[in-house]
């Protein structure tokens, strides 16, 4: 036994500890499998929440992963056969911002390059930076099976992204249609109502006269594209006018405008009288489809007035709303103009204030996927825990509108999508076929002969998917799916991944991708799996400032855990994020936790040093019986840590880590190294010299899913009979 240092110093440990834990190959169930006779028949299966390929590690990944690996060491040991399958996501709009970026140092726009070119230019920074959270992660001590690591821009899984496209467009499911979207100016593209951020803003909110009556806004720029306005059915106020075309006098000269009923207007809020804009709310377009009301764009993708706005066109939206104001003031159509605050739609990767426009764009009808998603969580196939985060996913799914899946950006899966490249396939449609036939075809593959010209080599559509539809099939894509499920490949194996881990066990993320992937992940599971992806929803506490603010970079607010780990080590970090995750929805980071687990860590090793340098017996413990000891004083430790193991236990298999670690943490410096080890420093025989070691030894066992660094190393220099690493030992 070699002498340990005083005191612990992590950075002479971690890197060695995890080289030695990827090497033993045991991050792999197979090898783990293949190596142990004490592995179960019993699998558990993780997938990790892919961080994007453009992330680096913030405080919320590293309470996320820490969870993550505290529960697959634990189950790892408890003889699972156990896999986390890690991986890294593409994240469309954000890594092509990133490179956007590179290039517009160099003078540069991803249009000067072409498609072709910016996407190698997108490959080459992925090969060069995508590894950096990987690194982080292992940093962190993550045990997942790297040999297994996927990408959602893998070949496999392009293939996986394109079968569900096409399964969902042959059964009705997928359709092109011209709607109001979320658009971002930035980043030329749609987006989902998930991916809307929204922050606080001081405005103005200004009471137009419209004919007899006043309609109140906060944007007059887009009173331009009105078709309607909108009152309540049972408002006394406007009774008189329902139904009627008034005329009004607009900036633009004179205009009819038809008064509709209908009853969500809210009578309370502003005049009561809602100007109705189709093209650019979406909400208002709702209203349009439900009255056959016309729709009328002014203003366009880039975020500037159309030609419909007439004098005002070519302006951005702000600025025609100062010229449109003062316009109104000459000609003594502004009733009023107060301050207001209120909240405005950002994009949620480049906050850049988002324009609802009309665009034509693809869908996925959500109706029977989200009752599906819905009844899963309902009937009890899904778990949320804590479970009333179930409440804020059902709600959701109970209100849910199509979900908007094309984005125009070039980095991503392209939509199975092929269109004649002669441009007459639209007008053949339009001129002989019926309107129910469509001017493209959806394939797998590019067809072989265009269904119009027969001659030309069909274009793909330009237009990728939304991440989020990727992402959406992560639990089963990554094990194999669907090449998996085809008879030709199932007749050349005996086993694969996806029947053996399929369903996984659960999956952990924050509360605020619930709808945006949890929901997403269920229905998809069940649409081609015909099974939940998972059983729990581990929703984890958001991490905070110590008053309370929201941890970001750009606000100066953030905390970065690979500064904290370069500082105190890796086991520090791990201890602080569970020794504060105890069931609440935020933690309030306190620094001193990490101060508090470094002690503790000292603790363990001083008390290591204790136990192994001052036994003088045989410490092989191949005699050693836990329950036939004579000293009262070593049966009474033994029996404490009985109880503690199946306290730690149960609170672990409960997901509740920081009464784990607290349990543990008690223990260990209170009743073992305070009581116990001083107790029996008088005393010099053979069985407290075992027990020290027995309790050492069991201890470790227990911590080492907490703080996995220093147990393993630790355990290396504990004297057994048939040792292996520490991770793979018996719980």
């Amino acid at each position: 036994m070699s002498e340990l240092d005083k005191p612990y110093n992590p950075k002479e440990h971690e890197d060695k500890v995890y080289k030695l834990w990827e090497e033993s190959g045991f991050f792999n169930p197979d090898h783990l499998q293949a190596t142990s006779d004490k592995r179960q028949a019993t699998s558990f299966c993780m997938v990790m929440a892919p961080p994007n390929v453009t992330g680096s590690l913030h405080m919320g990944h590293a309470l996320e992963y820490t969870l993550s690996d505290v529960l697959v060491r634990f189950k790892r040991m408890r003889g699972f056969e156990t896999l986390w399958l890690p991986g890294t996501d593409h994240a469309g709009i954000a890594t092509q911002n990133v490179v956007e970026k590179d290039l517009k140092k160099q003078g540069l726009t991803r249009h000067d390059l072409g498609r072709e070119k910016f996407l190698e230019k997108v490959w080459e920074w992925k090969e060069k930076y995508g590894h950096i959270i990987v690194d982080q992660l292992k940093k962190l001590g993550v045990s997942a099976d790297w040999s297994r690591a996927r990408f959602t821009m893998d070949a496999e899984y392009q293939e996986a992204v394109k079968t569900a496209f096409v399964h969902y467009y042959s059964k009705g499911w997928i359709y092109q249609g011209e709607r109001t979207v979320n658009w971002c100016p930035r980043c030329a593209t749609s987006l989902s109502d998930l991916e809307v951020e929204y922050k606080e803003e001081d405005a103005e909110w200004y009471e137009i006269k419209y004919g007899p009556l006043v309609i109140g806004t906060v944007r007059p720029e887009t009173k331009l594209g009105d078709t309607a306005i909108a009152v309540n059915p049972n408002d006394s106020r406007y009774k008189k006018y329902i139904g009627q075309e008034l005329e009004i006098d607009t900036v633009l000269g004179p205009a009819k405008v038809k008064v509709i009923a209908d009853p969500e207007v809210d009578m309370d809020f502003g005049t009561g009288a809602m100007k109705v804009t189709p093209a650019h709310d979406l909400h208002d377009f709702e209203l349009a489809e439900k009255y056959g009301l016309d729709k009328k764009q002014v203003i366009g993708p880039d975020g500037k007035m159309t030609e419909l706005a007439e004098k005002y066109a070519g302006l951005t939206a702000k600025e025609a709303r100062q010229r449109i104001v003062q316009d109104l003031e000459t000609k003594g159509l502004l009733v009023s103009r107060k301050p207001y605050q209120h909240r405005v739609a950002v994009c949620y990767r480049c906050s850049s204030v988002l324009e609802p426009i009309l665009s034509k764009q693809w869908f996925l009808k959500m109706k029977d996927l989200a009752q599906s998603a819905s009844d899963a969580v309902k009937n009890g196939q899904v778990k949320f825990h804590p479970e009333n985060f179930a409440k804020t996913y059902l709600d959701w799914l109970n209100n849910i509108r199509d979900w908007t899946i094309s984005r125009q950006i070039w980095w991503g899966h392209r939509l199975p999508v092929w269109q004649c490249q002669t441009g007459s396939l639209k007008s053949k449609i339009e001129s002989q076929k019926s309107k129910t036939e469509e001017d493209f075809v959806v394939a797998n593959e590019q067809p072989q002969t265009c269904p119009s010209c027969k001659n030309c080599l069909m274009m793909q559509s330009a237009d990728v998917l939304d991440t989020w539809f990727s992402s959406a099939l992560w639990p089963f894509a990554t094990l194999g799916w669907p090449q998996n499920t085809r008879q030709e490949t199932r007749d050349k194996r005996q086993d694969s991944d996806l029947d053996k881990f399929y369903p996984t066990a659960l999956i952990t993320n924050d509360r605020g991708i619930i709808n945006l992937w949890d929901a997403r992940m269920i229905f998809s599971g069940l649409e081609f799996m015909g099974q939940v992806p998972f059983k729990d929803i581990l929703v984890h506490a958001t991490v905070l400032t110590k008053d309370g603010q929201r941890m970001s970079k750009s606000l100066g607010t953030g905390i970065d855990p690979l500064e904290l780990i370069e500082q105190h080590g890796a086991d520090a970090v791990r201890f602080a994020l569970m020794w504060q995750t105890m069931g609440a929805q935020d933690i309030r980071w306190q620094q001193e936790a990490v101060v508090a687990g470094k002690k503790f860590l000292n603790k363990i090793w001083n008390a290591a040093r204790f136990v192994l340098q001052n036994a003088t017996y045989n410490l092989q413990l191949t005699t050693y019986n836990p329950e036939n000891l004579a000293a009262k004083i070593n049966t009474q430790i033994v029996n404490e840590f009985q109880k503690i193991k199946e306290q730690v236990s149960d609170y672990i298999d409960n997901y509740e880590f920081g009464q784990a670690l607290h349990t543990l943490y008690d223990f260990f410096w209170h009743e073992f190294c305070d009581r116990y080890i001083e107790e029996t420093k008088k005393l010099n025989d053979n069985e407290t010299s075992q027990t020290l070691l027995y309790v050492l030894a069991e201890s470790l066992k227990l911590l080492h899913p907490f703080i996995p660094f220093i147990t393993e190393a630790l355990w290396g220099k504990i004297p057994l009979a048939d040792k292996k690493l520490l991770m793979v030992e018996k719980w």
